[in-house]
């Protein structure tokens, strides 16, 4: 099953690592960088795995028909 792909799984892949890297390599920034971790790994996810919950809620897909 596949609703992300292309371009939108790039651009979550790449913000989701920028997040979690916040937890290691980041200047403490407003809230927690650990809080901003966690939340970085919803995006890496649903890049990897190419399935997003949100958008089979909302009826969105981003992949090519297969």
């Amino acid at each position: 099953m596949c609703n992300v792909g292309g371009i939108d799984r790039i651009i979550r892949i790449i913000v989701g690592t920028l997040l979690v890297s916040l937890v290691f390599f980041g200047e403490p920034i407003i809230g927690s960088n650990l809080i901003w971790g966690w939340i970085g790994i919803i995006p890496l996810a649903t890049g990897i795995f190419k399935f997003c919950p949100l958008y089979t809620l909302l009826g969105f897909k981003t992949c090519s028909v297969e």
